[in-house]
């Protein structure tokens, strides 16, 4: 069972998303005693209407909630949020065909880091963000935080097993490209296509090998500095927009 500090929600973008995406999913509210606003009053107008009762807190209180989160003002509690079914990956392949683009998240542990690459993906027009069940991150308050709404709009299937599912992928016609430093080609000559999953590693260790292995190409963001690797999200913003640029979304 979730413990409820992992169904938080702050900060004034990302609870309106949820009150204009999922308002039956709230379960309590919070705002900043005298805190004021035209956002924050908007809000808490929505929150009235759905009938959803609303503490006011005082700022340290709600700091101490969100773990000194940048709450803005307001939080909510939030219904666990639930899990994109194999059968409904399924069917998304089958629907999107040949328009098909997710993105695979190998690992990646951070929140705040799957948060950014969650709204990057809604951003550039990813069906669906495929991560590990195990040692990975799931949508906690931070992440969501990070996310800015994007939690709420963009489905998120958490694997068993990474490498079967891209197996699964590859059988069903879709087709796997990685990103990893090592690759001979770079990302800038890659000649892209669709159905797509795109592929990228966790913080440090990149993809590991089994992910590796089941990836039809593998392509390098071209390093021209010192440093060896760009942070996950950051290359998640490169690839994607670089697979917009050459494929873009269909708007049906």
């Amino acid at each position: 069972m979730t413990d409820s500090k992992e169904r938080l929600v702050y900060g004034i973008h990302a609870v309106k998303t949820v009150l204009d995406r999922r308002p039956e999913a709230v379960v309590a509210a919070w705002l900043q005693e005298r805190a004021a606003g035209e956002r924050l009053s908007g809000i808490a107008a929505s929150l009235k209407a759905q009938g959803i009762e609303v503490k006011h807190s005082s700022r340290s209180a709600l700091d101490l909630k969100t773990g000194h989160g940048s709450h803005q003002g307001v939080v909510i509690e939030v219904q666990a949020a639930r899990e994109f079914t194999v059968r409904e990956l399924e069917t998304l392949v089958v629907e999107r065909g040949r328009s098909l683009r997710l993105l695979a998240l190998d690992r990646v542990e951070d929140p705040r880091n799957l948060g950014a690459c969650l709204r990057t993906a809604d951003a550039s027009g990813i069906d669906a963000v495929i991560v590990p069940r195990s040692r990975a991150s799931g949508l906690t308050p931070a992440a969501r935080k990070a996310a800015t709404g994007a939690a709420e709009t963009i489905p998120v299937f958490r694997a068993p097993n990474l490498a079967r599912t891209l197996a699964w992928l590859k059988e069903a016609g879709v087709w796997t490209l990685g990103a990893d430093g090592s690759a001979q080609q770079s990302l800038y000559e890659y000649e892209w296509r669709t159905p797509l999953a795109v592929v990228i590693g966790g913080e440090g260790q990149g993809l590991r090998r089994l992910t590796r292995e089941c990836c039809d190409d593998l392509v390098a963001i071209p390093m021209r500095g010192v440093v060896a690797s760009l942070n996950v999200s950051v290359a998640c913003g490169v690839v994607l927009y670089e697979l917009l640029r050459h494929c873009p979304v269909d708007p049906s």
